[in-house]
């Protein structure tokens, strides 16, 4: 694992923090008390907030990361991720908050999603779902990739732990057969440099899929700040990295009220 951190370091401007980041040490589901694979988990919806203020991906309303986005083709695209001030309840109970996440390509959008979070009491950020559409030539071409925890056998995934420790796994989303993504947390001191900034003591997961077994992605996460870099390394995927945050309107995220599926949200 440290001769792969290193390699990192070459191609992508981290793994060189102040220390030398630790052999996991694997702890069990039990110990971590993090949902893996497609075991059930019975979610209290009292014991979730809509604010979200975990360490490595705070998301006020209003808050917006712009990434540029280079795809295994070579194109450019730029993913602008926005937190409105809508919240949802999803079919589980718990009430989300709604982060939009919009990919364009020369101007035009490509894809649309609204994607729900909201943390539990220990400030673990939870994924209960997402509304998601693609399109061709301004129009709906795919809705592939919607799921919503606790409809259709869909259950809920984890994004970041509240304390999260070198060897955490967890799943992110489970959909039998159609959304199964896992992510291990591989060290908590690595650096990123991006057009936004150099960011130090970053997290790194280690992401993949179950059900594609060639897709291996790499993240950092930045403290304060949330995602800062992306690197697709296995089965597609490119290089994603974070060019400026920002404030905007909390609303303007949803200004038109609805989504790409054409769901209201309050």
């Amino acid at each position: 694992m440290l001769g792969l951190l290193g390699v990192l370091a070459l191609t992508a401007g981290c793994g060189q923090g102040e220390g030398t980041p630790t052999t996991p040490s694997e702890p069990s589901a039990t110990d971590s008390g993090l949902p893996q694979s497609s075991e059930p988990v019975d979610l209290d919806p009292a014991d979730f907030t809509t604010e979200i203020d975990n360490e490595y991906w705070p998301m006020d309303p209003g808050t917006q990361w712009t990434y540029r986005e280079a795809d295994e083709r070579g194109q450019e695209l730029r993913v602008v991720v926005t937190v409105t001030s809508a919240t949802k309840e999803v079919a589980n109970g718990v009430t989300a908050r709604v982060v939009r996440d919009t990919v364009t390509l020369d101007g035009d959008v490509v894809e649309d999603t609204f994607d729900w979070y909201a943390q539990d009491s220990a400030g673990t950020i939870w994924y209960l779902g997402e509304d998601t559409a693609e399109f061709k030539a301004g129009q709906i071409s795919s809705r592939e990739g919607s799921f919503e925890a606790g409809t259709d056998g869909a259950l809920p995934g984890v994004i970041m732990p509240g304390e999260p420790a070198v060897g955490m796994d967890y799943r992110q989303e489970y959909l039998k057969g159609e959304a199964e993504d896992k992510g291990e947390v591989l060290s908590l001191d690595e650096q990123a440099e991006v057009p936004a900034g150099h960011y130090n003591r970053a997290l790194l997961t280690k992401d993949t899929i179950t059900i594609e077994p060639d897709v291996l992605e790499y993240k950092l996460y930045a403290p304060g700040v949330g995602p800062v870099l992306v690197l697709g390394v296995s089965g597609g995927g490119g290089r994603e990295e974070l060019v400026e945050v920002s404030t905007v309107p909390a609303d303007t995220a949803h200004a038109a009220g609805t989504t790409p599926l054409g769901e209201s949200y309050g």
